[in-house]
């Protein structure tokens, strides 16, 4: 099934989704393509309120584009790898019956499946700028992320092992 197909079915149900990936077998290959679009995606939705915030104080957007790219496109990978190793401990330690592999599946997986909200989240920021519907956006981009890491994570970790 395509990535689209899957993060739109990730809103219906990420567990099935979940499951479904990882039916497929362990490949570190997917899950870092699924770790960077989901870092591409941040990045290009960080470029709107970059551009307002270049244009309304007179800084160098690309200056500020440059700076984004290193921390979400660079940075924000090796620091989601990390997060995932430790989720993946403390799970353990809590009875979890799951490989690494699950853990970084169900992060990086919630990171690409949210991003369409991010990406709202972007466009409203630049755009319209802060206030009430951007906050709103963030709430739920946040929220929706959350649902769908600890989705992953039960179906990795309890559900596909029991």
């Amino acid at each position: 099934m395509p990535v689209t197909s899957d993060i739109t079915a990730t809103y219906r149900g990420p567990r099935r989704v979940v499951a479904r990936l990882l039916g497929m077998g362990q490949r570190e290959d997917r899950l870092l393509a699924f770790v960077m679009g989901g870092c591409v995606l941040l990045f290009f939705a960080r470029l709107p309120a970059l551009a307002r915030e270049a244009h309304l104080e007179g800084t160098d957007k690309n200056m500020l584009m440059g700076s984004a790219l290193l921390a979400l496109v660079f940075m924000l990978p090796l620091i989601l790898y990390f997060l995932a190793w430790i989720t993946h401990v403390l799970v353990r330690l809590i009875g979890g019956k799951g490989a690494s592999h699950h853990a970084r599946l169900a992060l990086f997986w919630a990171l690409l499946a949210a991003s369409p909200l991010a990406l709202l989240h972007g466009l409203i920021a630049g755009f319209i700028g802060p206030g009430p519907g951007q906050q709103a956006v963030g709430i739920l981009w946040a929220a929706f992320f959350f649902w769908f890491w600890v989705s992953g994570m039960i179906q990795g970790y309890w559900t596909a092992n029991s």
